[in-house]
């Protein structure tokens, strides 16, 4: 990863990215779409080992990472206080002495994701941060829910002020290879996601070889998914670089192809810091340093923050302190 100071994790000025407006299917593309397993899986396994940043590139790095994190709670057991809690946490995701150790300006993290019915509750806890809420959808985490409520849960959504929407595409669909089906869905979420960002999770652990994960990773960015997102964080296998770097090929494609730009999430099990790192590392090569911007990549993650304050702390005092002082919320 290319050295980089403090000052270069400051928000930069960026012009508005023009949406993914989607294209018709293209079936012959789709078909030729494949992914050497062996090859990708040994390209992955040189990123950690190789690429390593130290001292204060790594803060800056660390600090990066931070302004792209979805800050997330999806538990069965959400309330609107805790709701509240994690968007404070947002709004100031490190504490003020680690700033002002680092010399940095306020930071915020990319967004706040939470289940509609906690969407009132993090709009009104955000106002005036210019921090957007997230909100999954359609059937999350299965998707299986009947098709016309999954579009009208899209809806109230957006209504309730949701300004992303993460979505889950159908399992089946990409299994069979209905690629028809998976682009006639995806579309429609689209259209009712209307001025909101949506999201497609593609549930890559369920979807049975990585050749599946970049047919459909393709297909949703036909039918105009504004990011390509890993996982919904409740399967059994989560985000993995072979997924991530597949899914980034597929993004860098379809950018060359269209000449738009899709952005990447990867979630679940991304909780350590020098995972961050290594992902991050991974899109500058892949993709390069315009998608290392909260626009077009996020990462879906809750304890990544803690651990993220935790090695920021240590850089400015030199001493490790106990997780349990870097609460999410």
């Amino acid at each position: 990863m290319e050295s980089q100071t403090l000052e270069h994790t400051q928000p930069l000025v960026l012009a508005q990215e023009p949406r993914n407006p989607g294209m018709n299917l293209d079936l012959d593309w789709v078909a030729s779409v494949q992914a050497n397993t062996s090859a990708i899986e040994r390209r992955c396994a040189t990123l950690p080992a190789r690429r390593s940043v130290k001292k204060e590139h790594q803060a800056a790095w660390l600090l990066k990472a931070v302004t792209c994190i979805d800050l997330t709670t999806l538990s069965g057991d959400d309330t609107e206080e805790r709701v509240r809690r994690l968007c404070a946490k947002a709004r100031q995701p490190l504490r003020g002495d680690i700033l002002q150790a680092l010399d940095m300006p306020a930071i915020t993290t990319g967004a706040v994701c939470v289940y509609h019915d906690m969407v009132p509750a993090a709009v009104k806890a955000l106002t005036g941060s210019g921090i957007p809420v997230a909100a999954v959808s359609t059937g999350f985490p299965a998707g299986l829910s009947p098709f016309h409520l999954r579009v009208a849960e899209i809806g109230e959504s957006v209504k309730a002020g949701a300004k992303e929407i993460d979505i889950v595409i159908s399992r089946r669909h990409v299994l069979a290879g209905n690629w028809q089906a998976l682009y006639d869905e995806m579309k429609a979420f689209r259209t009712a996601c209307g001025e909101a960002h949506v999201k497609a999770i593609l549930a890559t652990g369920e979807l049975g070889s990585l050749r599946n994960v970049a047919r459909a990773s393709v297909i949703c960015m036909m039918a105009g998914a504004d990011f390509i997102k890993t996982s919904t964080g409740k399967e059994s296998v989560n985000a993995t670089l072979p997924v991530s770097l597949v899914m980034i090929r597929a993004i860098r494609d379809y950018y060359d192809r269209t000449g738009f730009r899709v952005g990447y999430k990867p979630a679940g099990g991304i909780s350590k810091a020098k995972d961050a790192l290594v992902y991050l590392s991974l899109i500058k090569e892949e993709l390069g340093d315009r998608w290392l911007q909260p626009d077009l990549f996020r990462f879906g993650a809750s304890s990544l923050l803690n651990d993220i304050e935790r090695q920021l702390e240590h850089h400015t005092t030199g001493a490790y302190s106990a997780s349990y002082r870097h609460a999410s919320a």
